[in-house]
């Protein structure tokens, strides 16, 4: 799924991305596909949602 990152905060390493119907969903820095720990907002990203503790998380998220 094709989206950009809305938020990103390196020092607790949880952002959001804002997938292309604009829904908003969360995920963590362990989820970059590269191995980094941090990402741009802005960054226009590809990811995976899956459902995780009831709620929708972003993985494999890595630049488009």
């Amino acid at each position: 799924m094709r989206a950009v990152v809305s938020a990103f905060d390196a020092h607790v390493g949880l952002g959001r991305v804002r997938t292309d119907d604009g829904t908003e969903v969360l995920f963590h820095c362990a989820e970059i596909a590269d191995g980094s720990r941090s990402i741009e907002v802005g960054a226009a990203v590809t990811c995976e949602i899956r459902e995780k503790f009831g709620r929708p998380e972003a993985f494999s998220v890595s630049a488009a």
